[in-house]
């Protein structure tokens, strides 16, 4: 056989083969392709979602667009042409009214079976619900509750929506308690506040208290002091004066009116008897001050009622060289039933 004839048989034999290859590595290509878009990207992004990521996402949101006016006569094609600039823009849930999931759905409730919506609802569902999550991430509450049901509307089934309305509820949660600790910790602070304000007054009532006390012992020594100093003063012919104008210039306090003492009712019921011994200052004026108990038998029964009966006394008050003067006494109040 000729060897010329078989060598362009084969060159025949790969002429033919050679096309057939390309067209079967063309086709398996565009297999992977369309798995890649349709299947395994989805799905990963879907995974994302599930275990709290956010799907990447192509390009930032635009700003909002204003709404079409006439959207409700709008016919499925210009709905589509919507929808299309929507997803263009990244418009994919919002703003309300002017989202390629509103305008995808509107075709649907016109054409419930259009395959151009059914897509791309179903494709671009795992981003729209990273959209979404990024709402509930931001505690929007209203705008992610407003996006879920729109998710709702395009795919009622899908498992994401669980993961995304506990998600919702959890942010709820966190946020009320956040809040309500917030409001805990203002009220303590106010409190706080308040009673720092409180013992601060109580601190300047008490300083105001002892300054006054002060103030008051250091005059009634200065009285004293002046006394002494005008008794020690006398002119001699005070001291060679007779005994009665000495006496008359002179003299202690003299108890012009007592008053009887109310027996307390309790020890009266007893039958108790018993005394007490106060001490009071008699003032230039004849009356009685400064009060208090010295001794007293028993303690603490008869001694308010002593204390009493001494604030009615009056007094002609001590002289001192012819001018009134305060002075001290002490006198014992007995108490008996048998009286």
């Amino acid at each position: 056989m000729d060897t010329r004839y078989t060598h362009i048989a084969r060159r025949r034999v790969r002429g033919a083969v050679r096309p057939v290859a390309i067209a079967i590595v063309a086709i398996v290509a565009s297999l992977a392709a369309a798995a890649w878009l349709l299947i395994i990207r989805p799905y990963q992004q879907q995974m994302q979602l599930d275990t709290g990521g956010v799907p990447a996402v192509s390009a930032a949101k635009t700003p909002a667009e204003a709404a079409p006016a006439n959207v409700q006569a709008m016919d499925v094609n210009q709905l589509l042409t919507e929808a299309s600039k929507a997803l263009k823009d990244q418009r994919l849930l919002a703003p309300a009214g002017n989202n390629a999931f509103e305008f995808y759905l509107r075709v649907l409730a016109k054409q419930p079976d259009n395959p151009v919506a059914t897509s791309a609802l179903r494709e671009t569902f795992p981003y729209a619900a990273s959209d979404a999550e990024q709402a509930v991430n931001s505690r929007d509450f209203n705008e992610a509750q407003r996006e879920i049901d729109l998710l709702a509307k395009a795919d009622p089934a899908n498992y994401t929506l669980t993961i995304l309305r506990s998600k919702l509820d959890a942010q709820r949660k966190l946020a009320s308690q956040q809040q309500q600790q917030a409001q805990d910790q203002q009220k303590a602070a106010q409190l706080a506040a308040q009673k720092a304000a409180t013992e601060k007054q109580e601190a300047a009532k008490q300083a105001e208290q002892q300054q006054a006390q002060l103030a008051a012992g250091q005059a009634k020594a200065k009285q004293q002091r002046a006394e002494q100093q005008q008794q020690a003063a006398a002119p001699e012919k005070t001291q060679a004066a007779p005994a009665a104008v000495a006496a008359a210039e002179s003299s202690d306090a003299v108890l012009l009116k007592g008053a009887s003492p109310n027996y307390p009712t309790a020890a009266l019921r007893a039958g108790q008897s018993g005394w007490v011994v106060v001490s009071f200052t008699v003032t230039p004026e004849g009356r009685t001050s400064d009060v208090r108990v010295v001794d007293a038998q028993p303690r603490h029964v008869f001694d308010r009622a002593a204390m009493e009966a001494v604030n009615r006394y009056r007094f002609k008050p001590a002289m001192r060289g012819g001018t009134a003067v305060a002075s001290t006494k002490q006198q014992k109040i007995e108490f008996s039933t048998g009286r």
